[in-house]
C-alpha cells in the first residue's frame, strides 16, 4: 500500500553502489534520483550515466525526478539507462501532453510535479493519462522546508475524483521533509510513496529507520 523511496542525493557518493544495495536490503521499495541541471534549478546533480551504473546493481524500481529544462530531450536517455518512473515539472515542458506521451512511448510510468503555489487546474486535462502526481514539499533544488500536507490532500482528492482507478498521488520529493515522525500525517493527507534522503541515509541503521517508518504508516 505504501512505498518508501530513499533519495540517493543524500547517499555517500564515494560508495554509491554499496549504498544502493544496502538501502534495498534494508527494505526500500524504490531508488530515487533527484536530477538537477543548474538551469531549471540552481543545483547540478546526476545524469543518465549514474542511472546506468546503478541499474545492474538492483532489481528495485528507479524513480527519477527531473528538475531540468527542456525535459523531453532527456526522458529517452533515462529510459535507456534503466529508469522505471519519471516525473517532470509542467513548466519545463513545452507541451505536457506530448511529454506524457514520451514517457508512455518509452514504457515508463510517469506524471507531473506540483509544488506550493502552483495551480492544480492543469491536472484536470491529463489525469486520465497519469500514473502519479508528485507533490513537492519544497521549491525545486532546495531542501529543508516543511511538508505542506494541505497540498497533498488537494491533489489526492483531485486524482481520486477524476480517475480513481488510474492516477495516484505520490509522496513528497523533499530529501528533508519526509521523516518517521511525520510520515503518517503525510499518508493521511493522501500520499502513498515517500521520498526521504537524509532521514534514511543520515542514520546508522537503514533497516531500523525504514522499519520505524513502516511502523508509523501501519497506524494510518
Amino acid at each position: 500500500m505504501y512505498r518508501i523511496a530513499p533519495s540517493i542525493l543524500s547517499a555517500d557518493f564515494a560508495r554509491l553502489g554499496e549504498e544502493v544495495k544496502s538501502v534495498v536490503a534494508a527494505g526500500a521499495d524504490l531508488i530515487h534520483f533527484d536530477v538537477m541541471d543548474n538551469h531549471y534549478v540552481p543545483n547540478l546533480t546526476v545524469g543518465p550515466l549514474v542511472c546506468a551504473a546503478i541499474r545492474p546493481l538492483t532489481a528495485a524500481l528507479i524513480d527519477v525526478h527531473l528538475m531540468v529544462k527542456p525535459v523531453d530531450r532527456i526522458v529517452p536517455d533515462f529510459a535507456k539507462a534503466g529508469a522505471n518512473i519519471i516525473s517532470f515539472h509542467p513548466e519545463a515542458s513545452e507541451h505536457v501532453d506530448r511529454t506524457i506521451g514520451t514517457h508512455q512511448g518509452a514504457r515508463l510510468q510517469g506524471g507531473p510535479c506540483t509544488q506550493s503555489g502552483d495551480p492544480l487546474d492543469h491536472l484536470d486535462y491529463v489525469l486520465d493519462r497519469l500514473d502519479l502526481v508528485l507533490i513537492m514539499s519544497v521549491n525545486p533544488g532546495f531542501a529543508g522546508q516543511k511538508f505542506i500536507a494541505r497540498r497533498a490532500r488537494q491533489a489526492a482528492l483531485r486524482c481520486a475524483s477524476a480517475s480513481p482507478n488510474r492516477a495516484r498521488t505520490s509522496g513528497s520529493r523533499s530529501t528533508a521533509a519526509v521523516k518517521a515522525d511525520n510520515i503518517a500525517d503525510i499518508a493521511r493527507a493522501g500520499a502513498d510513496t515517500f521520498v526521504a534522503g537524509s532521514a534514511i541515509f543520515g542514520t546508522k541503521d537503514y533497516q531500523a529507520t525504514i522499519a520505524q517508518m513502516r511502523s508509523e504508516l501501519a497506524k494510518v
